[in-house]
């Protein structure tokens, strides 16, 4: 439930601050303050954070493509993981257990998903994960001609996160369920249209990128009827891979 207590105002950069410090592992100052409330004024910045993180990948990927295909997909992936901490790989792993592990029990369900192990499940979602990254980076760098596109990956899947969490229900307090606090709709569409434009520039394959986030919407509607924590973290995962692979189709687009 969205508190009612009057707080500060987050300022632009400690907003800019605290998503860097939710989504990934680089050092950042430190803020004097904190309130939890601040958490969702910062996904305004999730999605240009997201693309410091796909400049970081490009980067890593171009410069290992430069001796072999399978070094630049490993350092990307290395780099991928540990920029982000493997944040949303344990959301992942967590949802995948608990689904699994289910059996069409809600309390199950919400019991595996509190249990800080990893399953057999959760091994199997992460290998398969991993394994996926990995493969599709190489072809990508093998390719060569779209590398341009992981700039913006890593932005598309995190821009959804705010929109799953303000959409769907909370079936569990937590990080989620904030962000549905302060729906930062009017920066989202700004973000939106700025990485369509980007798109149209760099990877035309990835305008049908918002696709990838309702197929993930759609999902959870259909298969828990809301989402956790755990759910945006899975999400941004799936979306990278879906993302990863759409950036090897072919373009549709002219140009």
């Amino acid at each position: 439930m969205k508190p009612t207590a009057e707080i500060p105002p987050i300022r632009w950069w400690q907003g800019l601050i605290l998503a860097i410090q939710f989504l990934t592992r680089l050092p950042t100052p430190q803020l004097q303050t904190f309130h939890p409330q601040w958490l969702a004024a910062s996904a305004r910045w999730f999605a240009p954070v997201g693309l410091l993180l796909g400049s970081l990948l490009w980067l890593a990927v171009r410069l290992g493509a430069l001796h072999d295909p399978w070094l630049g997909a490993l350092a990307g992936l290395l780099l991928w993981i540990s920029v982000t901490g493997g944040l949303h790989l344990d959301g992942l792993a967590d949802l995948s257990d608990a689904m699994g592990a289910a059996h069409r029990s809600r309390e199950r369900f919400f019991e595996v998903l509190k249990d800080p192990h990893v399953g057999s499940f959760g091994v199997i979602a992460l290998v398969m994960a991993i394994c996926s990254k990995l493969v599709l980076l190489m072809l990508l760098a093998q390719q060569g001609s779209h590398l341009a596109g992981l700039l913006l990956i890593p932005a598309w899947a995190r821009l959804f996160a705010p929109f799953w969490s303000a959409t769907l229900p909370a079936l569990a307090p937590g990080s989620g369920e904030r962000f549905a606090w302060q729906p930062p709709w009017a920066t989202q569409g700004v973000s939106l249209l700025a990485l369509l434009g980007l798109s149209a520039w760099l990877a035309p394959s990835l305008l049908s990128a918002p696709l990838a986030g309702l197929l993930w919407w759609g999902y959870l509607k259909h298969k828990l009827g809301g989402m956790t924590g755990d759910c945006l973290g899975a999400g941004i995962e799936v979306c990278e891979i879906l993302l990863l692979g759409l950036l090897l189709t072919p373009s549709v687009f002219p140009g």
